[in-house]
């Protein structure tokens, strides 16, 4: 299987939807700027405020999806998976950024609430649904597998129930007259975003602490690979991922004083078991013989390095 042709590259379908969605997304940007600023809108002008955030959201995640097609090089061992999880970590920050703005802003209007202009704040809000939804739609293949497609998809949902909001907030102030529920709205949405942000942030930043995937139930794991026939042991144990969908291990197995013939089967056997039941497609695993030391499950590389 070519680099190219892995379950988890981007495809140019999806960098095409990506472009797509680009594309109207920035379009509908300048309407709802247009029309926020018309209807005197906090609601609308927050959602022209996110909607923006995914133009800029759609373009790194394109950039990224185009980085990581480039092959392993000497000063890239492992690629450039990670761009995509920067790009994630740089998306879900922004996020969060303007959830903190929203939260200023609707704290000023609810001091000095403005009148708005309802029937525009509805009638654009309603076009807004089908505009975030579709464009959403375009960028969802793939991103339960992607964390840089995800931290895109989320941004677009954000929009969704967003601009859900921002209709039910037009048709609850054309009925009662009430303007502060405008920066309520907008409160709300902005909790939505920073709720979306923590997420994002949380997995990325596990994903560049090299830590365990949160599915991987370490003990377990360890049990079936001393289940394998011939293992005796498992030491200096370490699992990480390199994107949310690549997943690495190593570790040293331990053996008796066999050929490397029988060692090379134990090997093949210890990997089918890590790629069909834990999804790690890529372990680096190290034969020893029993009685190698040091032999700590977990190692400590800061104190083990001289072994």
């Amino acid at each position: 299987m070519t680099h190219e042709q892995t379950p988890n590259s981007p495809t140019r379908s999806t960098i095409r939807h990506l472009a797509l969605s680009l594309g109207i997304t920035l379009a509908f940007v300048v309407v709802e700027i247009l029309a926020g600023f018309f209807a005197n809108s906090l609601a609308l002008l927050t959602d022209a405020a996110h909607n923006f955030t995914d133009v800029l959201a759609l373009a790194l995640t394109g950039w990224a999806l185009w980085v990581t097609t480039k092959p392993a090089h000497a000063g890239k061992t492992y690629g450039y998976h990670r761009a995509g999880i920067l790009v994630a970590l740089v998306n879900s920050t922004t996020l969060a950024l303007i959830a903190l703005g929203i939260f200023y802003e609707a704290y000023k209007r609810f001091i000095e609430p403005p009148v708005v202009k309802a029937d525009v704040l509805i009638g654009v809000g309603a076009v807004a649904v089908v505009v975030n939804l579709g464009t959403a739609l375009l960028v969802r293949r793939g991103a339960e597998h992607d964390l840089n497609l995800k931290s895109a998809f989320l941004h677009l949902m954000g929009d969704v129930l967003s601009t859900v909001g921002a209709v039910a907030a037009g048709i609850l102030i054309r009925f009662t007259g009430l303007d502060w529920i405008d920066p309520l709205v907008s409160l709300f949405i902005g909790l939505l975003i920073l709720w979306n942000a923590w997420g994002i942030v949380r997995e990325s930043v596990d994903i560049l602490m090299e830590s365990t995937p949160n599915d991987i139930d370490l003990p377990k794991l360890v049990a079936d690979v001393m289940g394998v026939d011939g293992v005796s042991g498992v030491h200096d144990l370490h699992v990480w991922s390199i994107s949310q969908g690549l997943r690495t291990l190593s570790a040293h197995i331990l053996t008796g004083d066999i050929p490397i013939s029988e060692g090379a089967a134990i090997q093949a056997a210890v990997s089918e078991l890590l790629s069909h039941k834990y999804g790690i497609t890529h372990a680096t695993l190290q034969l020893e013989c029993e009685g190698c030391v040091p032999a700590d499950l977990y190692c400590d590389i800061a104190n083990n390095h001289a072994h």
